[in-house]
């Protein structure tokens, strides 16, 4: 008992542990039939088909193929956008999640009463159709993405403004689907166990021949109009002669490593493997009986292959044996094969065939190697999806791709905020303006060390107009700056508080903010006008009043110098129009 508590666990095996598989020479050395397919050494790859013995009678048909069509496999979330979105009302956001990365949303609300939601991340797309009546209120936007994915941290989403924001969204989502696909197609002779012999091959069988034209139709390259998969169709660098095929709306062009250029001389024949080599998946169709390796072919891209072997049916027809084979890091992919794995020559084998091939493709780029990659383009074509949703809405609101933006998590600043700090002089905000669309009011600002060289004459003087409703923000005309303003200072350098009654600076009134408004995508502010009686400046602040003009209050008694009021005068009230007044002398 001692022993066994003690007992040490078994150390791991290396490669040198494990009994390696017999090589393809030993095999041949045994007494056949042969496998279709047999493993590398050390494994790295799984087998589905290896039972290709016909019941009964040895000329007796092999288990007929189901008439249903094979399903494709695909991603079916890419086209989720274009069946429950595209055409009807919805509403998409964008976001910036500091883990999940940049955040795509778009949700529908439908006859149902039903929400569709459809959530995109850098590192997939998520689904989910949500009923009202499970929820006990209706949610709001960044609710109904936690809805979708618990893992969301945002505190808002902004809307698209855009109104072709449907097409960007529509051409990332698809850019995974394809239907264009090339495979390519080896010929095995028997004997043939290395890729130096594979590609070698320059002649074609009747058998071969006979198959090439269950894949498909043979085509001239020179001026072909379909999809060429890589091949030259203008000087015939890559052959004069091919095979296609136009399979449910898909085109599949067939690289044939017998009808590529062969180079004397050449043992690799790179002008064949450089073609086949950068396929996913290929074809090794075989005369014979002679098992085929996956690794005989180095390759980085080869995940997959689809091996038929000629079996000859006699007065029955022409049969074909079938196996697959892929990495394992390729998961399984249909439809699945019959047992036995036996096909008859005609179309249902042909949509088998095709079917499988498209299939083994989506399968592959779920392998590791591929995934990473697509993890990063989806991550980049999302940054540039999301980076061009946020400037075409900016742009929509008359804001600069340059104008600044809250981060995500924080608070934008209010309307009073954003004006006070247009006043401070060196601001970055008051060189440029606000986030919420203030515009450029430089001019309307008397900055230190720099002339109003841009004011214009005329009774009503400089306007600067915002995009998202500010009407105009007068300049201060040169005749009416106070006294600081003469000795070459300007007027944001005088404190206003500094020439009034030193009464009211110790004892200030707080403002009355009772009539603004909450809302802040649009505003009125109308500056005092020369001849228009009953018109008062406005300012969003008592202390800042006179950073544009230094005038006497409306309500002080003549002879009052400018900057100052009675001490006994109530402060005036802060007034916000939503559009502009008639200019009537008596309102």
């Amino acid at each position: 008992m001692a022993q066994q508590r003690h007992a040490m666990p078994p150390p791991l095996k290396t490669e040198e542990d494990y009994i390696p598989y017999p090589s393809v020479h030993e095999v041949l050395g045994r007494e056949g039939p042969f496998p279709l397919i047999l493993l590398p050494q050390f494994g790295g790859y799984w087998i589905e088909g290896t039972n290709h013995q016909l019941s009964g009678a040895p000329d007796s048909p092999p288990t007929p193929v189901p008439g249903t069509r094979a399903k494709l496999e695909g991603n079916h979330t890419a086209k989720i956008y274009r069946k429950h979105f595209l055409g009807k009302e919805h509403f998409n956001y964008y976001s910036l999640d500091p883990a999940l990365g940049h955040l795509v949303f778009s949700l529908k609300y439908d006859e149902q009463e039903q929400l569709h939601l459809l959530l995109r991340t850098r590192a997939r797309t998520l689904h989910d159709v949500v009923p009202i009546s499970c929820l006990a209120e209706f949610p709001n936007v960044v609710q109904m993405a936690k809805l979708v994915c618990e893992d969301v941290n945002v505190d808002r989403f902004y809307p698209v403004l855009y109104p072709k924001a449907s097409r960007l969204i529509l051409a990332f989502d698809e850019h995974v689907l394809s239907n264009h696909f090339k495979f390519g197609v080896i010929y095995q002779k028997l004997g043939q166990t290395s890729e130096e012999e594979l590609f070698g091959t320059t002649e074609e069988s009747p058998a071969f021949a006979e198959f090439l034209d269950v894949l498909g139709q043979r085509v001239q390259l020179r001026d072909f109009k379909g999809f060429r998969g890589g091949l030259d169709v203008t000087h015939g660098q890559t052959g004069s002669e091919s095979v296609y095929c136009h399979f449910r709306d898909k085109e599949i062009m067939f690289h044939v490593s017998t009808k590529l250029p062969y180079t004397e001389g050449d043992a690799q024949q790179l002008q064949r493997k450089r073609h086949i080599g950068n396929d996913i998946v290929a074809i090794v169709f075989q005369d014979e009986n002679t098992p085929f390796v996956p690794d005989m072919i180095a390759s980085n891209f080869l995940h997959a292959f689809v091996v038929v072997q000629l079996e000859q049916g006699g007065a029955q027809g022409t049969f074909y044996k079938v196996s697959v084979t892929a990495r394992d890091d390729v998961p399984f992919f249909g439809p699945p094969l019959p047992d036995p794995a036996v096909f008859r020559k005609g179309p249902e084998f042909q949509e088998f065939l095709l079917t499988k091939l498209i299939n083994a493709e989506y399968a592959c780029y779920r392998a590791e190697k591929f995934a990473k990659l697509e993890e990063r383009t989806r991550a980049a074509l999302l940054e540039t999806l999301h980076e061009e949703l946020q400037a075409r809405s900016q742009a929509m609101l008359g804001l600069s791709p340059d104008d600044e933006r809250p981060d995500n998590g924080g608070t934008a600043p209010g309307f009073f905020e954003s004006f006070k700090s247009l006043l401070v002089p060196g601001s970055r905000r008051g060189r440029r303006g606000s986030a919420i669309g203030l515009g450029s009011v430089e001019e309307a600002l008397l900055v230190p060390g720099k002339s109003p060289s841009r004011r214009r004459p005329g009774p009503l003087g400089s306007r600067r107009s915002s995009a998202i409703g500010i009407e105009s923000i007068q300049e201060a005309p040169a005749g009416r700056d106070g006294p600081a303003a003469a000795d070459g200072s300007s007027s944001t350098h005088s404190s206003p508080e500094s020439r009034r009654n030193p009464d009211r600076a110790e004892k200030p009134e707080p403002p009355d903010f009772s009539r603004s408004s909450s809302s802040a995508s649009s505003f009125g502010s109308a500056a005092e006008e020369p001849g228009e009686p009953g018109r008062e400046s406005r300012s969003p602040s008592g202390s800042h009043r006179d950073a544009f003009t230094d005038t006497p209050w409306p309500d002080e008694p003549p002879g009052t110098p400018p900057g100052r009021r009675p001490p006994d005068s109530p402060c005036p009230e802060i007034k916000i129009q939503l559009e502009q007044p008639p200019q009537n002398p008596g309102s």
